[in-house]
C-alpha cells in the first residue's frame, strides 16, 4: 500500500534567512542547505526569488492580490459595459422581457451580473425558467397567422383599429386591445413615410366654376357628387402622374388613368371611364381643385357633354378636396412608398395592384 507522499512548508522568514546566509555571512549554497536540512534545488529557488524580489521583476504578495482584485472589477466593468449596451432599451420593460433577454445573454455573461444590471432577482429569473410555456391553442395559432397574413398583404399598413374591423369581418370575435396586444408580440408595426406635394397652376384666360360642394364630403346617394385630383409619382425613370374620379358617396374610385405626361387628356380619361362604368344621371356635381387640366376648355367641354356640372374648390382652401388628398395619402404611404419603384410600368402595374386592394379588401370608413 502506497503512502501520500507529502511536502514540508517553511514559513517566509525561515526563507529569508536561509537565503541571507548565502548572501550575507558567505555559505555556499549547498552548505546552508545542509545545515539547514533543505534541499540544495529548494534554496536555490527561495534565492532567485528574493533576488527577483529586490530588483523589483516579482510582485509582493499583497501586491499580486491587489493586481487580481483590479483586474477582476475591471473585467465586470466591461462586461457591465457589454450588457448596458444590449439592454438598455429593456430597462422600463417588464421582467418577462427581461428575463428573455437574460436567457439569450446567459451564454456570454454570467447571471448574476445580469439579473443585477436588469434590475431583477436571481431567484425571480429562476423562478421564471422553471414555469412551462405557455400553449397555444390551434384556433390562437391560426388567429395568429390570419393577423400576419393581412399585414402583410397591406404592405404593413394596416393598424390595430383597421385590423380589428377586418377580423371582425372575417367572423372573429375579438377587440381591439388583443389585437393590438398580438400585433405587438408580432411586431407588426405600422411605418409611413412622408411625401410632399406639387401643385399646378391654372392659366388666367381659363374660367374658375363657383364651389358648389362646401365642404359637404357626404352626399346621400352614389353618383351625386364626384370628385378628382391628380398626383405626382415618382420612378427610377422618371414621373408618372395619376388622375382619380372618386365618388363621394362610397369613397370608391370609379375611374383612374396613369400617364407619363400630365395633360387634359389625363384627367380627360379618368373621366371618360369613370362615366362609361356608371353611367351617371344629369346634374352630376363633380369637384376639384384650380389646376390648369381642370379648368381648361377640353375638359369643361367634356363636363358639359355628360350634362355634368362643375365645381372648384377656393384658393388656399387645404380642406376642399381632402378626401382624395387622403386617398392619395393612402396609396403612397401605405402601398407605394413601400417597395421600390424602379420603372415607369412597374409602377402602372402597382397602381392597379393597389385600386384592386382598395376596391375588394380595404375597409372604408363611408357606405
Amino acid at each position: 500500500m502506497s503512502l501520500k507522499k507529502s511536502h514540508k512548508s517553511y514559513p517566509q522568514s525561515f526563507k529569508d534567512e536561509a537565503v541571507l546566509m548565502v548572501l550575507e555571512q558567505g555559505y555556499s549554497v549547498a552548505d546552508a542547505a545542509k545545515s539547514l536540512g533543505v534541499g540544495t534545488s529548494l534554496l536555490y529557488k527561495w534565492k532567485e526569488k528574493y533576488e527577483a524580489q529586490q530588483k523589483g521583476s516579482i510582485l509582493e504578495e499583497s501586491e499580486r492580490d491587489e493586481l487580481k482584485r483590479l483586474r477582476k472589477e475591471n473585467k465586470a466593468l466591461r462586461m457591465e459595459k457589454e450588457i448596458f449596451k444590449k439592454g438598455q432599451c429593456l430597462l422600463c420593460e417588464r421582467n418577462e422581457v427581461k428575463f428573455r433577454f437574460i436567457k439569450k445573454q446567459s451564454n456570454h455573461f454570467p447571471v448574476a451580473l445580469l439579473c443585477h444590471m436588469m434590475g431583477v432577482s436571481k431567484s425571480g429569473y429562476y423562478d421564471w425558467l422553471k414555469r412551462p410555456a405557455a400553449v397555444i391553442s390551434l384556433d390562437t395559432l391560426k388567429l395568429y397567422r390570419r393577423i400576419r397574413k393581412l399585414f402583410k398583404e397591406s404592405r404593413g399598413s394596416l393598424g390595430n383599429r383597421e385590423m380589428v374591423k377586418k377580423l371582425r369581418k372575417e367572423g372573429y370575435q375579438i377587440g381591439r386591445y388583443q389585437v393590438r396586444y398580438i400585433m405587438r408580440r408580432l411586431r407588426l408595426k405600422v411605418t409611413q413615410r412622408v411625401a410632399y406635394k406639387i401643385t399646378t397652376k391654372r392659366k388666367h384666360a381659363d374660367s374658375v366654376a363657383d364651389n358648389l360642394l362646401n365642404q359637404n364630403f357626404n352626399p346621400t346617394a352614389a353618383n351625386q357628387i364626384w370628385a378628382g385630383d391628380v398626383t405626382y409619382l415618382k420612378t427610377g425613370e422618371g414621373w408618372m402622374y395619376l388622375a382619380v374620379v372618386m365618388d363621394l358617396y362610397s369613397r370608391r374610385i370609379v375611374g383612374w388613368h396613369i400617364d407619363k405626361r400630365m395633360t387634359t387628356d389625363l384627367v380627360c380619361k379618368a373621366l371618360i371611364k369613370a362615366y362609361n362604368l356608371r353611367q351617371p344621371p344629369k346634374g352630376l356635381v363633380f369637384h376639384s381643385d384650380r389646376g390648369s387640366q381642370y379648368t381648361s376648355k377640353q375638359y369643361r367641354k367634356l363636363l358639359l357633354s355628360y350634362s355634368i356640372r362643375a365645381s372648384m374648390g377656393d384658393v388656399g382652401a387645404c380642406w376642399d378636396n381632402a378626401v382624395v388628398e387622403r386617398f392619395f395619402g393612402s396609396l403612397k404611404h401605405d402601398w407605394l412608398f413601400k417597395v421600390n419603384q424602379p420603372t415607369r410600368e412597374f409602377m402602372k402595374q402597382d397602381v392597379a395592384a393597389y385600386m384592386k386592394y382598395y376596391y375588394l379588401e380595404r375597409l372604408h370608413s363611408a357606405n
